[in-house]
């Protein structure tokens, strides 16, 4: 895998940051938005996410996921961390969502230093973006900044977050649907060299899948025992399990080998191989001879920016939250 070094950083992050700048554009967003009115934003979300990732390392990994999931559902707005009856926060599909805590502690931070300043949803996003450098492998990009928070967070908009088995074809329309391509599609699964998943979310495959009343064959079956042995037939669903096998800690491209190996630990994951359009993503970040590479790294930072302005609020849209979890 080609991975940034000391030597290639400089030419790799000028042209990145190019990249984010165009893409920030015209969203509303931009680079060093708080420049001036609270220089050290970013370093007091680091110190939040570095507290977490000392306490627990295997919660700041979901950072990423949640900030997925609130970009999916009306635009990056944090609205995803509103509490209450109702809130997205209490839908399913964001019910095993860990790291709110993490943000709760800088924007506290945050308001004793720069009070009504920083939006939640740039907390997030810059913490989702230091979780990954936790795992290290990557080089830290630039985050555009200046959204601004949501005022309404809703259960049921989350009906339309892509799924842990939804075929590939619902996945690219979602996506597309958020103005994202193929391309982010694969690039963002690939998040899932870090981090867990709960057993609740695809140990349907490991038994009785679409009522067979045996496993998904696209599992290697060698894989398959380690599967049941860490999530028993009735067992425990909260259980959490890498999603990376042998490389769980370290953000590299070890997921998209284990896709050709046939040993995705989510449906929606492993189906990536499966299908001819995503199959040839995946194997571009392999580095299959024959076709044209692709550097998981820059390709991630990218995506991520590219995530992170769906559907921004901006200027004078939203507020800026004094508490994360609660509309001032």
């Amino acid at each position: 895998m080609e991975c940034f070094t000391h030597n290639k950083t400089p030419l790799f992050f000028l042209v990145l940051l190019a990249t984010l700048t165009n893409v920030a554009l015209g969203q509303g967003t931009r680079v060093g938005f708080y420049r001036t009115s609270c220089p050290r934003v970013e370093a007091i979300v680091q110190s939040a996410v570095d507290a977490a990732n000392r306490a627990n390392p295997g919660v700041p990994p979901g950072l990423v996921r949640m900030f997925f999931h609130d970009c999916f559902v009306n635009g990056c707005d944090a609205s995803i961390l509103i509490t209450g009856p109702g809130s997205e926060r209490t839908a399913p599909p964001n019910s095993l969502l860990r790291g709110f805590e993490i943000i709760d502690a800088a924007k506290t931070e945050l308001e004793r230093v720069c009070p009504g300043v920083v939006s939640c949803a740039d907390i997030l996003a810059i913490a989702a973006r230091d979780s990954v450098l936790l795992a290290g492998g990557i080089a830290r990009w630039p985050v555009p900044l200046g959204r601004r928070d949501g005022l309404v967070s809703r259960a049921a908009d989350t009906a339309n977050l892509p799924a842990f088995n939804d075929a590939v074809n619902v996945q690219i329309r979602k996506f597309s649907e958020k103005g994202l391509n193929t391309q982010d599609l694969v690039t963002l699964s690939g998040a899932h060299t870090i981090g867990t998943a709960a057993c609740a979310l695809f140990s349907y495959r490991l038994y009785n899948f679409n009522n067979t009343n045996g496993p998904d064959p696209s599992i290697d079956q060698t894989f398959l025992p380690t599967l049941r042995n860490l999530c028993p037939n009735g067992g425990d669903g909260t259980r959490r399990v890498a999603l990376d096998t042998g490389s769980e800690n370290r953000f590299d491209n070890s997921y998209f080998s284990n896709l050709r190996n046939r040993r995705g630990v989510l449906e929606s994951d492993q189906l990536l191989w499966s299908d001819p359009t995503t199959q040839r993503l995946v194997q571009r970040f392999l580095g299959v001879r024959g076709l044209l590479g692709l550097t998981f790294n820059v390709e991630f930072a990218r995506s991520m920016v590219r995530m992170g302005n769906i559907e921004v609020k901006t200027g004078t849209q939203g507020e800026i939250r004094r508490v994360c979890s609660a509309i001032n």
